[in-house]
């Protein structure tokens, strides 16, 4: 009977790690991000993006992820400021209307941490980035969070008399959490 018993308990367990999470709740997520103007760190987020995502715990080198922020969903908090970052010194929303990330690898760190290597496409420019991230599952949903830090010249966010970075940092951190169900 413990030999039952304990062949069941290892089945649950191996059968419990076998969970793959490929739907993303983009009302339960957000990709928000932060810079300094004026030496003042100002908040700001996306309010609609697109993914993909396949995502073994088991399996995490085998993982893929793929999301397109739409960048006219900006929110800085203020229309003016939306307005004017989606004009085309900074996101010129008319021509790149999204933004795209793209996975090429991950590696597990160990403690559910992560290291996610990709692509990142905004304005037609493309830069290799490495983003940390941690996973932790609860239930049948599954949090990804993170942040990284991008330079906005290295993707023309800010030309003409904005390419300077007296009023406005060249840094701007994003951070994320993602949720998603396994399927």
């Amino acid at each position: 009977m413990k030999r039952i018993a304990l062949a069941f308990a290892l089945a649950t367990a191996f059968s419990a790690q076998a969970v793959e999470y490929t739907q993303v709740q983009p009302d339960k997520s957000a990709i928000n991000f932060v810079y300094k103007q004026m030496n003042v760190a100002v908040d700001g987020k996306f309010k609609r993006f697109s993914s993909q995502l396949s995502f073994d715990p088991a399996k995490p080198t085998a993982a893929k992820a793929s999301f397109d922020v739409e960048l006219a969903s900006v929110d800085t908090g203020a229309q003016e400021g939306d307005d004017e970052v989606a004009g085309k010194p900074w996101f010129n929303t008319k021509a790149f209307p999204t933004a795209k990330f793209v996975s090429t690898g991950v590696k597990a760190l160990g403690g559910n941490k992560y290291e996610v290597t990709g692509q990142l496409n905004i304005k037609g420019k493309t830069q290799d980035v490495v983003v940390p991230a941690t996973f932790t599952a609860q239930g049948s949903n599954g949090i990804f969070e993170g942040s990284f830090t991008i330079r906005r010249a290295d993707f023309s966010i800010g030309e003409g008399s904005w390419a300077k970075f007296d009023i406005v940092a060249n840094d701007v951190l994003i951070k994320f959490r993602i949720t998603a169900i396994s399927k």
